[in-house]
């Protein structure tokens, strides 16, 4: 047994800052008990596991299902009587069903029975989070004994006001370990100590702040957990971006506890950290979802060619099957940059024209469409073969399809449904434009932690430099019916970010026709992005569980005085026509 002495002035703590799957109750605890024999092996007294871990986070309406709920209870009971009666006590989040209520809840392990249980008392309602609509919020808690120290756990969003953190504090708490499921955007990280630091401050208490890694549908855990002592010091700062186990040495003396200093990781920033989150975002959908492999359609653009390099990087170059589908307006310069991409990378790398198909389609509809002029219906027939081919490969050889449209583009519509937007998973579909060039570069630059792809120039530079275009009709680009890239990118940031009002958007030097037709598109494109592929959310505020619009929505933003009691006009084209995008 890991002793300690009987006036308990020494404790060894291990993080366990691990990936676990939702729903995999039993894979789950095999982490768990595979974390606990490490930290036994590392000299641990005590070890720690994230948020929900037995059950995985978030397990969201599966709190629902009573079937769940006793599952999970039952494999945290049958946890702790697997765990040695001699080894490290462990403290690990579950879901507990009690007395008629469901709480989010950790609940602390020793001697091989578990010694006590804490609930989580603020439970979040907004962004990504909608825990109040499954969990019912547990009392202000006291703090849990272990082997006589006074171990306060407030869960998550219990550190992120005082109250918790204060009960914890009066009740007599020593050491504050707070287990969190904390999803990445760019500018958390920096928050999260923020919050930490805030919390230290109040309450004079050290603070270890462990988090999950992983992806889990469209959010992705970074981890990046740490610990702060009493004075607010950083005395541990675990990696992002990957699993780690790692042993946190502390000490009482007449101020209370300490804790040694230990490593402390550099975390990436901006364009790696975002690199990163596509990296893992898309590995853990492709394998916890059990996919073999991927496919996508690569065209030589720039948005297919990083999603090429994110797939190759997650999964292995062995992974990934590119094909290039191209018709009468692919370019020269798009069949030898999209090969010499493949190339660079190593994947594979097959060519399927879509000639006849789209041909086939077009003779087909000839006497219905004699008399009209050709335009985007025979530009999205093009889009919409590409699409069933994809998804023709995709079921022969079970790869699931990735799409590869960036925030920019579906903010505006410029997608087309069943056509470019099939498919399974896209990793930069919270990406605009122009940071989807700044990720391409850096790639370029850097070959990322843990990436499986060669290192060097894997996207061409002609791809990064050269017009964007979808290629739909002759000597189209993107700029011919929207904005450059840096002005539509920074519009849709003051509407989508910041809910910014129009006239403050027009003040920022940007044309008012400008604005008004972004913000209408933006609106009307509503319909699409429901029916999108999930994909990795990277920004404060993506599509979907961050910004929830309603699809039928007349509302426009007036630049005077709206007439309020007015009738509402029935606009005479409530739907988006823009190149490359669907009417219906």
């Amino acid at each position: 047994m890991n002793t300690i002495t009987p006036i308990t002035r020494r404790l060894n703590i291990a993080l366990a800052q691990a990936n676990p799957t939702v729903g995999d109750l039993a894979g789950n605890i095999v982490k768990a008990r595979h974390a606990h024999a490490e930290a036994a092996r590392l000299g641990a007294d005590l070890v720690v596991l994230p948020e929900l871990f037995v059950t995985g986070y978030p397990p969201e309406d599966l709190v629902k299902k009573p079937a769940f709920v006793a599952a999970a209870r039952a494999a945290t009971e049958a946890l702790a009587a697997s765990l040695p009666p001699d080894g490290p006590g462990m403290l690990v989040g579950t879901v507990w069903p009690e007395d008629g209520k469901v709480y989010n809840a950790v609940v602390l392990i020793d001697g091989g029975t578990i010694q006590g249980v804490r609930f989580k008392v603020d439970l979040p309602n907004y962004g990504v989070f909608d825990e109040k609509r499954v969990f019912d919020a547990g009392p202000l808690p006291g703090p849990l004994n272990f082997r006589g120290v006074r171990i306060g756990a407030p869960i998550c969003e219990d550190i992120w006001t005082s109250e918790v953190t204060e009960c914890l504090a009066e009740t007599g708490a020593e050491i504050l370990i707070s287990p969190n499921g904390s999803p990445f955007d760019w500018p958390k990280p920096h928050q999260r100590q923020d919050v930490a630091v805030t919390r230290v401050t109040e309450t004079g208490l050290p603070l270890i702040y462990l988090n999950q890694i992983g992806g889990q549908d469209e959010l992705v855990f970074d981890g990046a957990s740490f610990v702060l002592n009493a004075d607010c010091s950083l005395a541990v700062q675990l990696p992002a971006w990957e699993e780690a186990i790692i042993l946190t040495a502390w000490h009482k003396g007449v101020d209370g506890w300490s804790c040694a200093s230990g490593p402390k990781a550099l975390l990436p920033e901006l364009d790696a950290a975002a690199y990163h989150a596509c990296m893992l975002g898309l590995r853990d959908y492709v394998t916890k979802n059990g996919f073999p492999s991927v496919v996508l359609g690569l065209s030589g653009g720039v948005d297919s060619a990083l999603v090429a390099a994110i797939a190759a990087d997650a999964l292995g170059p062995d992974k990934v099957h590119a094909v290039m589908l191209p018709y009468r307006y692919t370019s020269k310069d798009s069949l030898v940059d999209a090969s010499a991409c493949a190339k660079a990378l190593g994947i594979r790398y097959d060519s399927v024209a879509i000639g006849g198909p789209v041909d086939a389609v077009m003779t087909s509809l000839a006497d219905m469409f004699a008399g009209t002029q050709p335009g985007l219906t025979e530009e999205n027939i093009q889009s919409r073969i590409r699409g069933t081919t994809l998804m023709a490969i995709s079921n022969k050889f079970g790869g699931m399809v990735l799409t590869t449209g960036n925030k920019s583009e579906m903010s505006v519509g410029y997608a087309t449904l069943y056509g470019d937007m099939n498919g399974g998973f896209n990793p930069i579909k919270d990406l605009y434009k122009m940071e989807v060039y700044r990720l391409c570069r850096w790639r370029n630059a850097h070959v990322p932690k843990g990436g499986k792809a060669p290192g060097g120039i894997v996207i061409p530079e002609n791809i990064i430099t050269k017009a964007p275009t979808a290629e739909l009709r002759e000597n189209q680009k993107d700029q011919d019916s929207l904005p450059e890239y840096e002005v539509l990118d920074d519009i849709l940031k003051c509407l989508v970010e910041q809910e910014m009002p129009v006239p403050a958007i027009i003040a920022r030097g940007h044309p008012v026709e400008v604005v008004k037709k972004i913000e209408r598109l933006l609106y009307l494109a509503e319909y699409k992005r429901r029916q999108a592929a999930p994909g990795v959310k990277i920004s404060a505020r993506n599509f979907g569980r961050d910004r929830r619009y309603p699809i039928t929505n007349r509302f426009r933003e007036e630049l005077a005085a709206p007439a309020v009691l007015a009738p509402a006009s029935v606009p005479r084209n409530v739907r988006p026509r823009a190149d490359g995008g669907d009417v219906g």
